[in-house]
């Protein structure tokens, strides 16, 4: 299972500080995985705009392209403070 970190504001905007979760088949990248979060509605929706958040992978600074899997931990980072 993926592990997915959520830091500073974002604990309080999405109710959670981590998560383990299986990733469906669709999620293959960062992109796709901040939509599938995003489906989830409500504050998911907005706060984890692709705009809004920075994301790692395995401690390494990632994009949107880059590749995620069931085996990573996946930080999401508000990318702007407050």
């Amino acid at each position: 299972m993926a592990k997915i970190l959520y830091f500073s504001t974002l604990v309080d905007k999405v109710g959670a500080s981590s998560e383990e979760t299986s990733l469906p088949d669709t999620v293959t990248d960062v992109r796709t995985l901040l939509a599938w979060l995003r489906q989830r509605g409500g504050n998911w929706e907005i706060a984890l705009k692709e705009d809004a958040v920075r994301v790692t992978v395995n401690r390494q600074i990632a994009d949107l392209e880059t590749s995620v899997n069931d085996r990573q931990e996946i930080a999401i980072i508000p990318a702007r403070a407050g």
